[in-house]
């Protein structure tokens, strides 16, 4: 049986843990890698796409990393249950025309007994902002 430590029920700790490896996976921009936190039958919402399952995982975080060009993501805890976590995020690219954007969202995670993403759902938008203006 997979299992992706921590497992639930968190604490803050092992919440905290979880947030940070999930930061992690998604900086690598490893669509592959990525889809291994999250169980077969995976549900996500992520803006207005509705995702069921890694295949769909993968072929959606491709896409979206061949247009978001030096991404990088910062995530931190905002709260947590048993077996569910709430985080915001920030993350900064820039488009093919050189345009540089920072995205802010939330994220509502649920995980089985094995500490598989089994639902996750974001809500994000986008900020136009100006290259100087980075911090991430």
């Amino acid at each position: 049986m997979e299992q992706k430590l921590p497992l639930p029920p968190f604490n803050f700790e092992t919440a905290t843990q979880k947030v940070q490896l999930a930061e992690d996976a998604w900086n690598t921009q490893d669509p592959e890698k990525v889809s291994k936190a999250y169980t077969i039958d995976s549900e996500w919402r992520n803006r207005s796409s509705f995702l069921k399952g890694r295949e769909a995982i993968v072929k959606f975080l491709t896409e979206k990393w061949a247009n978001e060009y030096q991404y990088k993501l910062k995530k931190e805890l905002w709260a947590f249950t048993d077996k569910r976590i709430a985080i915001r995020f920030e993350y900064e690219y820039h488009n093919i025309q050189g345009e540089w954007f920072r995205a802010y969202g939330n994220e509502n995670w649920e995980f089985d007994e094995n500490g598989l993403m089994m639902k996750r759902f974001a809500s994000i938008n986008d900020v136009p902002i100006a290259e100087s203006e980075r911090k991430l």
